[in-house]
Protein backbone atom coordinates (compact mmCIF):
# COMPACT_ATOMS: atom_id res chain seq x y z
CA UNK A 1 0.00 0.00 0.00
CA UNK A 2 3.06 2.65 1.47
CA UNK A 3 4.37 2.01 -2.11
CA UNK A 4 0.96 2.94 -4.32
CA UNK A 5 0.61 5.61 -2.25
CA UNK A 6 4.09 7.02 -3.06
CA UNK A 7 3.76 6.39 -6.60
CA UNK A 8 0.24 8.15 -6.64
CA UNK A 9 2.05 10.80 -4.74
CA UNK A 10 5.04 11.32 -6.84
CA UNK A 11 2.73 11.11 -10.53
CA UNK A 12 0.78 13.50 -8.93
CA UNK A 13 3.34 15.84 -8.40
CA UNK A 14 4.80 15.40 -11.54
CA UNK A 15 1.97 16.78 -13.54
CA UNK A 16 1.84 19.64 -11.48
CA UNK A 17 5.77 20.54 -11.71
CA UNK A 18 5.13 20.02 -15.58
CA UNK A 19 1.74 21.99 -15.75
CA UNK A 20 3.33 24.94 -13.88
CA UNK A 21 2.75 28.37 -15.68
CA UNK A 22 5.27 30.26 -16.99
CA UNK A 23 6.20 33.83 -15.22
CA UNK A 24 4.13 37.05 -16.92
CA UNK A 25 5.91 38.83 -18.97
CA UNK A 26 6.19 42.28 -19.48
CA UNK A 27 6.20 44.09 -23.02
CA UNK A 28 10.15 45.34 -22.55
CA UNK A 29 10.84 41.46 -21.27
CA UNK A 30 8.90 39.98 -24.34
CA UNK A 31 10.88 42.53 -26.85
CA UNK A 32 14.13 42.79 -25.44
CA UNK A 33 14.95 39.04 -27.17
CA UNK A 34 11.95 38.15 -29.13
CA UNK A 35 13.72 35.56 -30.93
CA UNK A 36 13.89 33.38 -28.15
CA UNK A 37 10.10 33.33 -27.24
CA UNK A 38 8.87 33.42 -30.86
CA UNK A 39 6.14 30.10 -31.33
CA UNK A 40 5.84 29.80 -27.53
CA UNK A 41 3.19 30.02 -25.13
CA UNK A 42 3.69 32.84 -22.73
CA UNK A 43 2.15 34.99 -20.74
CA UNK A 44 2.22 39.08 -20.49
CA UNK A 45 0.75 42.03 -18.70
CA UNK A 46 0.67 45.71 -19.86
CA UNK A 47 -1.47 48.57 -20.35
CA UNK A 48 -4.49 48.73 -23.46
CA UNK A 49 -2.75 52.04 -25.64
CA UNK A 50 -5.22 54.75 -25.67
CA UNK A 51 -7.58 54.58 -29.14
CA UNK A 52 -5.41 51.48 -30.16
CA UNK A 53 -8.03 48.98 -30.24
CA UNK A 54 -9.77 48.20 -33.53
CA UNK A 55 -12.66 45.43 -33.73
CA UNK A 56 -12.56 45.14 -37.68
CA UNK A 57 -9.41 43.49 -37.19
CA UNK A 58 -9.23 41.87 -33.79
CA UNK A 59 -6.39 43.93 -32.53
CA UNK A 60 -5.01 46.70 -29.95
CA UNK A 61 -1.66 47.68 -28.36
CA UNK A 62 -0.63 47.20 -25.25
CA UNK A 63 2.17 49.23 -23.71
CA UNK A 64 4.78 48.45 -20.95
CA UNK A 65 7.52 51.36 -19.61
CA UNK A 66 8.95 52.31 -23.19
CA UNK A 67 7.64 49.84 -26.01
CA UNK A 68 4.45 48.52 -27.66
CA UNK A 69 3.38 44.94 -28.71
CA UNK A 70 0.34 44.87 -31.20
CA UNK A 71 -2.14 42.23 -29.41
CA UNK A 72 -4.21 39.50 -32.51
CA UNK A 73 -7.63 38.95 -30.37
CA UNK A 74 -8.72 37.24 -33.32
CA UNK A 75 -9.48 33.72 -31.80
CA UNK A 76 -9.33 34.75 -27.83
CA UNK A 77 -11.35 34.50 -25.14
CA UNK A 78 -11.87 37.99 -24.12
CA UNK A 79 -13.14 39.12 -20.44
CA UNK A 80 -15.08 41.61 -19.92
CA UNK A 81 -14.19 45.25 -19.77
CA UNK A 82 -11.28 45.49 -22.39
CA UNK A 83 -10.86 48.85 -22.75
CA UNK A 84 -8.12 51.86 -22.96
CA UNK A 85 -5.60 52.36 -20.63
CA UNK A 86 -6.92 48.91 -19.02
CA UNK A 87 -4.21 46.63 -17.81
CA UNK A 88 -4.50 43.34 -19.50
CA UNK A 89 -3.48 39.96 -18.39
CA UNK A 90 -3.30 37.73 -21.91
CA UNK A 91 -2.00 34.12 -22.72
CA UNK A 92 -0.71 32.96 -26.02
CA UNK A 93 2.13 32.84 -28.93
CA UNK A 94 4.58 35.49 -29.83
CA UNK A 95 4.96 35.56 -33.50
CA UNK A 96 6.82 37.77 -36.00
CA UNK A 97 4.36 38.64 -38.99
CA UNK A 98 4.98 40.99 -41.40
CA UNK A 99 8.04 42.27 -39.99
CA UNK A 100 6.32 43.22 -36.72
CA UNK A 101 6.28 41.34 -33.42
CA UNK A 102 2.47 40.22 -33.10
CA UNK A 103 1.20 38.54 -29.98
CA UNK A 104 -1.39 36.30 -30.97
CA UNK A 105 -3.38 35.91 -27.94
CA UNK A 106 -5.78 32.91 -26.50
CA UNK A 107 -6.88 34.30 -23.46
CA UNK A 108 -7.40 37.54 -22.16
CA UNK A 109 -8.48 38.77 -18.74
CA UNK A 110 -8.24 42.87 -18.07
CA UNK A 111 -7.79 44.67 -14.40
CA UNK A 112 -10.87 45.38 -12.99
CA UNK A 113 -11.30 49.48 -12.90
CA UNK A 114 -10.41 50.93 -8.99
CA UNK A 115 -13.38 52.08 -7.23
CA UNK A 116 -11.13 54.57 -5.38
CA UNK A 117 -10.06 56.10 -8.69
CA UNK A 118 -10.86 60.03 -8.60
CA UNK A 119 -14.03 61.13 -11.33
CA UNK A 120 -12.24 63.71 -14.27
CA UNK A 121 -13.43 67.03 -13.09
Amino acid sequence: MLIIGAVITLSLAATLVMDAPEATRTVEEVLDDPESLEGREIAIRGEVVDGSIVNSSFTFLIHGESQELRIDFTNAVVSNGLDDNRTIYAEGVLNKIDGEWVFEANVIKTSCPSKYEEEPE
